[in-house]
């Protein structure tokens, strides 16, 4: 019996040790763009397996080539304590498992901007408690390592705006035909209104919804 405890003892050792050390190294976000991330080779996979072209439209752009109001946008529909919070908003992951808990199933999110861009830089969508910790703790990493101007930048630089399309840059030629620098308040609410689900929130396909959801971030701001 001690050496069958002693040898689990030892197995959960070795598992959390390995969950440690296969946690990314994010420092080198800090100076430099990522080559690409997990949600982007998700998505060349499934073009690929439907014998698509993968070439994703993808700009990355300093913070300064993006629109102030585009910066107040994503962080007011996404996460509005982005600036305060240390990663993890506990104020909203409380709200959220209540409200989950009142649907009866995961229907609500309170991922903050950090955790959302730990997601897509390094993880699967997999909704298990693994994935789960593992976001969390890349997420303070993020935030250590990271001021919250670059956490920003970056974010607004990875996340899915549409069909091919990431990144703040190639949806505001995409959707406006102009640099994110010049995105109007109207424009920039309406590109925050796509962040959650660019399938969903399509402004080419369902424009009322986007335009309904856009109303709501404008006033927000």
């Amino acid at each position: 019996m001690r050496r069958a405890l002693a040898l689990a003892g030892l197995a959960v050792l070795a598992a959390i040790f390995l969950f440690w050390v296969t946690l990314p190294d994010v420092s080198p976000l800090a100076t430099s763009w990522p080559r690409t991330t997990a949600f982007m080779e998700r998505r060349k996979a499934t073009l690929a397996a439907n014998g698509k072209p993968v070439r994703l439209e993808w700009t990355p752009v300093p913070l300064s080539r993006i629109s102030p109001e585009m910066q107040r946008a994503a962080v007011v529909a996404e996460d509005a304590r982005f600036w305060q919070h240390d990663g993890i908003d506990w104020e909203a992951v409380r709200g959220a498992v209540e409200r989950n808990l009142e649907k009866g199933g995961v229907k609500v999110g309170g991922s903050t901007i950090t955790q959302q861009l730990a997601k897509n830089l390094y993880l699967s969508p997999a909704r298990t408690p693994w994935r789960k910790l593992r976001e969390l703790l890349i997420a303070r990493r993020l935030e250590r390592g990271l001021s919250k101007k670059r956490i920003l930048e970056l974010y607004l630089n990875v996340i899915e705006f549409g069909p091919k399309t990431f990144g703040v840059e190639a949806a505001s030629r995409r959707y406006f035909g102009k640099p994110a620098k010049d995105l109007s308040r109207e424009e920039a609410a309406t590109l925050a209104a796509v962040i959650p689900s660019p399938r969903i929130f399509d402004p080419k396909k369902y424009p009322d919804r986007v335009a309904k959801r856009a109303k709501r971030i404008l006033r927000w701001m």
